[in-house]
């Protein structure tokens, strides 16, 4: 052994560094070493502020189960190793490694269930040192990959005790299970998808609310030109929403101002109307009649005059110009006033 080479053998586990080459390894294997509370706690400080709580919770589970799923590998493949052997030699070689204490409870082969029971763990005193109240996965979901090998069989767990919650030590119980760390990754990603359509949904229907109470703002507006006499120019498409608004903020408005005359401008209506808007324009001079007042039809183009000729709504009961000006002019003089 020379300066640079140091070996150790303790409990049967053997030790070695290569300090010219940088190297430490375990059993043979290529190790490495990282203060606890410190750097590890760094470690899954940084991946559970990148990838958020539930996401990291998950992408521990998942990498404890599958690094489990190799160890677990690897003893089964030694086929002269029985399963109790194999559960002492791992939780001895992981003593040895600093993971902590580490016991296996009530091993049944038969029904495939066992208890792990974890005290002082590497995962513990990174979880205290970040100052969680509840423990990680990583160690439960590492077991459950171990013995879902031995098992030949799916195998899942429940924390019984947790020494973060202020237990003497963890308590975990291991049976077979349906649910595999496949399962659960994917039901993260459909639960981000879902949250995220929700959130979309979320935006849209604000937007079109904002939207709907911009149109209110802007449409038909009530406009008093002179006295007496109101404007009210019917803009774009209707539905039924806008319709109604039209009808309650115009008959709701005109007593207010007085008006003998409502002239109904319907130069940036749409020229392909359907029956709503034409029941539209019956309905709100039906109604303003019922307070006095006489309603005017301003801007008709020749398709838009046909397309209500046949609605069935009888154009004679009103008075129709061409141009707001004429029909400002003809309400003006019904009420024996002109513009000088």
């Amino acid at each position: 052994m020379t300066d640079n080479n140091h070996s150790a053998n303790i409990s049967g586990l053997q030790f070695d560094w290569d300090l010219q080459n940088g190297k430490f390894l375990f059993e043979q294997e290529d190790a490495v070493l990282f203060w606890i509370t410190s750097a590890m706690k760094e470690f899954f400080d940084t991946i559970e502020e990148i990838s958020g709580e539930e996401a990291s919770t998950l992408v521990f589970e998942a990498s404890g189960y599958r690094q489990g799923a190799v160890v677990g590998k690897y003893f089964e493949d030694l086929k002269h190793v029985k399963v109790e052997e194999a559960a002492e030699m791992i939780t001895s070689t992981y003593a040895a490694a600093g993971w902590g204490y580490a016991h296996i409870e009530d091993l049944d082969m038969e029904s495939k269930t066992l208890r792990v029971r974890l005290k002082d763990s590497w995962e513990y005193k990174i979880n205290k040192a970040q100052g969680k109240k509840r423990r990680g996965n990583f160690l439960p979901a590492h077991y459950a990959g171990i013995f879902s090998m031995f098992f030949n069989e799916n195998v899942w767990f429940e924390i019984k005790e947790d020494q973060l919650a202020g237990a003497e030590s963890t308590v975990i119980e291991y049976f077979p299970s349906n649910v595999t760390i496949s399962e659960n990754i994917h039901a993260l990603s459909r639960k981000k998808e879902s949250q995220q359509i929700l959130q979309l949904e979320a935006m849209v229907e604000d937007k079109t609310r904002d939207l709907k109470e911009l149109i209110k703002q802007i449409s038909s507006p009530i406009i008093p030109v002179l006295e007496g006499v109101v404007v009210v120019p019917l803009l774009g498409k209707y539905d039924q929403e806008r319709a109604e608004e039209l009808v309650f903020n115009t008959l709701s408005k005109l007593p207010s101002y007085q008006a003998s005359y409502l002239v109904l401008d319907l130069t940036a209506l749409d020229d392909d109307i359907d029956n709503l808007t034409t029941s539209l324009l019956e309905k709100i001079s039906g109604a303003a009649s019922l307070i006095g007042t006489e309603t005017v039809l301003v801007g008709l183009s020749a398709k838009l005059s046909m397309t209500i000729a046949e609605s069935g709504i009888n154009i004679s009961d009103f008075h129709c110009f061409q141009t707001l000006q004429h029909g400002i002019y003809y309400a003006l003089s019904q009420q024996g006033k002109q513009i000088i």
